[in-house]
């Protein structure tokens, strides 16, 4: 007897199909056919059979059927002419798509480069302009450093505005929406000033809120639509349509800017708030409005401002977090102040990167005198036997970001760092960036005590190879990065009397000098020519200028360490107009 296991049903249903008398049959209709004759059906079976014979119309022969690959996928209601791409032939390879797609981008970006035919050479474009620009959409869609500026701007031709009697106390921070339009200042008498960027006039003011001082420390803060005390940080949202503000009072403040009113203050924090950024990327469905925030309980918060609420918190800092900043993607890099360390957060991860600065700087001191200007942090003569000075780094008092894998951090010693994510040590160390402090003391043995100055903002114009740094020494300096990302230079310096507390980059439209006069530049040439015909020049250039946004106050911005008062040192918000070098034929 043969075994069960070999026995398949195949062969079973071939055995009953050599009984009928009509032989095998191949398709569905015939084998209905041949039962059909061979016994009446009653009714139920007839509707049945009519039943099935109707949803089995269109499969009667095999020739007729259509594959899965032949079905028409596409909704009913869309041309299908809209997933053509060019010309597409139905019998074209791959390989022949490929080629076919890659000359229409190759076209589409000689077309942006707006030549004509006849003003190039073929190996001239393939060599130069194409390679170029498919390296820098490369560099830009991942987040690198793809912009290099820093050459092309006159610094010596700087026209700037300066807010006028605005804030009574120190301004401890100043930003600028991204269209240009306004500007907001914060001071440590607790109010905020909207202004006007185009003639720098003062719109609005967000008050200081009152509170009824009860018994003992507690204060219901709740329901109040403001802060009650210092206001440390600002930030303004990629749209312009949210400012968020913080301060001593440990909330973090939302304000819509366009009916100046109060949206909501977040709560959480156990200490003052004194770091604000938003993430870069504009708002959309799927990107919503982040917020982080820094504070002097050693954490970062993260909030979501399309929803209006609380996201998560970051742990990891030992002192308190001083400074933040932010690009495009879902990373921040924090300053931790007196823990020494920088930490770059990957937040859909949830892991984090340590950067341990500590560095010292060194200063040297001739023995025909002391150079205080010198931003190499060395004498002019540069002797090897010359006396030299080390100062340990205490503390790392800001952070920006160049692109996504390097940013920049100044502390104490008056050093500046470049970092990469890629390396646990700085990639360059520029020591003693802002010179030498001279401090009187009244000691018997020491009468003159030399510090350097602190670096006590950072700013980066995004995905270029500018940054700028400010102290107390009357100066902003500008830096540019190498190529490489190896190390950076000093190339040009602005005049900012007080002790700058916060810097902003901002690329503004191309426009912005036809409603701000203050922002054309003015050169010997100019003053020569017709004011008409100096902001018609000005309408028909198409380059845009940047704005650096400056906070200067006669005080730091977290205390009283270092006083700036006297002529020309002024509380305010100063903003720096930077124009390309004009082309002259």
């Amino acid at each position: 007897m043969p075994d069960s296991f070999f026995a398949t049903s195949k062969t079973r249903k071939r055995k009953r199909s050599t009984t009928r008398d009509d032989g095998p049959s191949t398709s569905k209709k015939a084998a209905r056919g041949v039962k059909g004759k061979g016994r009446k059906q009653d009714a139920p079976a007839k509707k049945r059979k009519a039943a099935d014979e109707e949803l089995s119309d269109e499969t009667h022969d095999d020739d007729e059927r259509e594959g899965i690959d032949e079905m028409d996928l596409r909704a009913p209601d869309v041309d299908p002419n809209a997933y053509e791409s060019g010309e597409e032939d139905e019998d074209e390879t791959p390989a022949e798509k490929r080629l076919r797609l890659a000359k229409m981008y190759l076209e589409s970006v000689k077309q942006g480069l707006t030549l004509a035919d006849g003003e190039f050479d073929a190996a001239e474009i393939d060599r130069e302009l194409i390679s170029a620009r498919l390296k820098q959409d490369v560099m830009e869609h991942s987040g690198k450093m793809h912009l290099f500026v820093a050459d092309t701007f006159d610094f010596s031709h700087t026209p700037s505005l300066r807010t006028k009697r605005g804030h009574r106390f120190s301004v401890t921070a100043a930003v600028a929406s991204q269209d240009g339009r306004w500007l907001y200042s914060s001071g440590k008498e607790g109010s905020i000033i909207k202004w006007d960027l185009h003639n720098g006039r003062q719109v609005h003011t967000f008050h200081k809120c009152r509170v009824d001082k009860g018994k003992g420390k507690s204060r219901e803060t709740g329901d109040l639509t403001g802060h009650t005390d210092e206001i440390w940080a600002l930030a303004v949202s990629p749209d312009g349509k949210y400012l968020a503000s913080g301060g001593k009072d440990r909330r973090v403040g939302v304000w819509d800017v366009e009916k100046n009113e109060w949206v909501k203050g977040f709560h959480g924090h156990r200490d003052c708030i004194s770091a604000l950024a938003f993430r870069k990327a504009p708002p959309s469905l799927q990107t919503p409005t982040q917020l982080y925030s820094g504070s002097y309980d050693r954490t970062l918060k993260l909030f979501d401002l399309s929803t209006m609420g609380y996201v998560e918190t970051l742990f990891g800092h030992q002192a308190p977090v001083l400074s933040i900043d932010a690009l495009r993607a879902e990373t921040a890099v924090s300053a931790g102040g007196r823990d020494k360390t920088v930490r770059f957060w990957k937040v859909p991860e949830e892991t984090q990167l340590v950067f341990r600065g500590g560095g010292g700087s060194k200063w040297y001191d001739d023995f025909d005198g002391m150079d205080e200007d010198d931003a190499q942090g060395r004498s002019k003569g540069g002797k090897e036997n010359a006396n030299s000075e080390r100062f340990v780094e205490g503390s790392i008092e800001c952070v920006a970001m160049i692109d996504e894998t390097t940013f920049v951090s100044g502390g104490d010693s008056g050093s500046i760092s470049l970092w990469s994510t890629q390396k646990k040590k700085p990639t360059y160390t520029q020591s003693v960036a802002h010179g030498m402090d001279l401090s009187q003391v009244e000691t018997e043995d020491v009468a003159v005590v030399r510090k350097p100055r602190w670096v006590t903002a950072l700013a980066s114009l995004r995905y270029s190879d500018l940054f700028a740094s400010g102290s107390w020494e009357g100066e902003i300096r500008l830096w540019k990065l190498d190529s490489k990302l190896k190390s950076f230079s000093l190339i040009a310096t602005l005049s900012a009397p007080g002790v700058i507390n916060s810097l902003q980059f901002l690329a503004v439209p191309a426009d912005f000098t036809h409603s701000a006069s203050w922002a054309v530049p003015s050169s010997p040439l100019a003053e020569a020519a017709d004011a008409a015909e100096l902001r018609a020049k000005q309408k028909s250039s198409s380059a845009a200028p940047v704005l650096l946004v400056a906070g200067v106050g006669q005080e730091t911005r977290l205390g009283r360490w270092v006083e700036r008062k006297g002529a020309g040192h002024a509380n305010a918000a100063v903003v720096f107009a930077l124009h390309p070098r004009a082309s002259r034929t």
